[in-house]
C-alpha cells in the first residue's frame, strides 16, 4: 500500500489579478525555507478551504526556488476549486501544497517544440517557454483566448526574452490571426513535439488534427485540467480482487473502484478523483478494465494492464489488481 505524498506549508506572498476572471498566486514556504526544485509542466497539489484538493500548474522559470506561482481561472461551471482560490484565499493566507510532481514534462532531445495553449491552458506552457529559452532550444508558442482583456501574463510575454515566438490567437479579432491548427502543424519542423493544454474542445481539436497528419503519440503531449462528463446512468457492478491475498472486494454500481478500495481499508495515493491527474494509477494483472481517464494515452490504455480506479470501471465481471 502507498505513503502519502510529501506535503510543505506556504503562504500566499502575493496574490494579483493577471486577466479578466484570472488570478495568480505566489506561494513561498512559510518558514522561509527554499523550496524543492521543479521542471517545466510540472504541477502542485493545492488543499484549499473546505477540503477541496486542485491540481495547479507551475508557470513560473523552473529553477526559481523562492517562490512557485500559479494561475486560477474563475470558473462558475468549476467544481467549487477556482471560487476558493479567488474568495476564500487572501494574500498572506497560509496553505497546504504537495511537492511538485511531473506528468507532462518536456521531451528531452526533440529538435523542435510547438507548444499550444486555451486560455488559462498557458500555465504549463510558460514555464517550458522559461525553460526552453535558458536552455536554447528552439519553440513556437501559440495562445487561443477569448480576447486580450482575458489573455493571463500577455504583457509578461512581450516582455519575455521568448517574446519573438509568441502568437496570440484572439476569438474576438479578425478571422486572419486565428489559429489555423492543421496549417501550423504543416509549417513545423520534422521530428517537432507538440504540448498541448487548455479546454476540452481546444485540446481535443488539436490533438486530432495532430493524429490526423500522422503525427505519432509519442511526440503529442497533453496536460488536463478537468476530465470531461462521463455518462455513468449504465454503470454496472463488478469485483476486485487482491493479487497479494486473493480478497474480493465488490464494487457497486454507484459506487468508483477508489471508493470500494479506500472503504476496504487500503491506502491508494489520490488527488483529482476524475482521472486527469494519474496519482490513483493502479496495475492490473488480469481482467479488461472499462477506460474513463484522460490520463493514460490510447496505447496505454489498450494494453489493459493498468487503470485509474477513481473514474474507470470493469468490462469483466472482475479485475485482479498487482496489489
Amino acid at each position: 500500500m502507498s505513503a502519502v505524498a510529501a506535503e510543505l506549508t506556504v503562504r500566499v506572498a502575493r496574490k494579483q489579478t493577471v486577466a479578466l476572471d484570472i488570478c495568480s498566486l505566489d506561494l513561498v514556504a512559510a518558514d522561509g525555507s527554499a523550496l524543492p526544485a521543479f521542471e517545466a509542466g510540472a504541477h502542485v497539489d493545492v488543499h484549499l478551504p473546505g477540503g477541496l484538493v486542485r491540481q495547479y500548474s507551475l508557470c513560473n522559470p523552473p529553477g526559481e526556488t523562492g517562490r512557485y506561482q500559479i494561475a486560477v481561472l474563475r470558473d462558475a461551471a468549476s467544481r467549487g476549486g477556482s471560487l476558493a482560490v479567488h474568495e476564500a484565499v487572501p494574500e498572506g493566507a497560509t496553505l497546504r501544497i504537495s511537492t511538485p510532481k511531473n506528468h507532462f514534462p518536456v521531451a528531452a532531445g526533440a529538435p523542435h517544440h510547438l507548444l499550444l495553449g486555451g486560455g488559462i491552458g498557458i500555465t504549463p506552457l510558460l514555464a517550458m517557454a522559461e525553460q526552453l529559452t535558458a536552455q536554447g532550444q528552439p519553440f513556437d508558442l501559440h495562445h487561443c483566448t477569448r480576447s486580450r482583456e482575458r489573455t493571463p501574463f500577455v504583457e509578461q510575454m512581450a516582455a519575455s526574452a521568448f517574446a519573438s515566438r509568441v502568437q496570440h490567437h484572439f476569438d474576438d479579432g479578425d478571422a486572419a490571426q486565428k489559429l489555423d491548427i492543421a496549417a501550423t502543424l504543416r509549417a513545423a519542423p520534422a521530428g517537432t513535439h507538440l504540448y498541448v493544454c487548455g479546454p476540452q474542445g481546444f485540446m481535443d481539436a488539436v490533438l486530432a488534427a495532430g493524429r490526423a497528419a500522422g503525427w505519432p503519440e509519442e511526440r503529442l503531449h497533453r496536460e488536463y485540467f478537468a476530465a470531461a462528463p462521463v455518462d455513468h446512468s449504465n454503470d454496472g457492478a463488478f469485483e476486485l480482487e487482491i493479487a497479494s491475498s486473493g480478497r474480493v472486494i465488490p464494487v457497486r454500481a454507484d459506487q468508483s473502484a477508489l471508493a470500494a478500495l479506500l472503504a476496504a481499508g487500503f491506502d491508494i495515493p489520490m488527488s483529482c478523483e476524475q482521472g486527469v491527474c494519474g496519482t490513483c494509477l493502479t496495475r492490473i494483472k488480469s481482467g479488461t478494465p472499462e477506460h474513463h481517464d484522460q490520463y493514460l494515452t490510447p496505447e496505454e490504455q489498450a494494453a489493459n494492464d493498468q487503470f485509474l480506479p477513481c473514474c474507470s470501471r470493469a468490462k469483466t465481471p472482475r479485475l485482479v489488481l498487482d496489489l
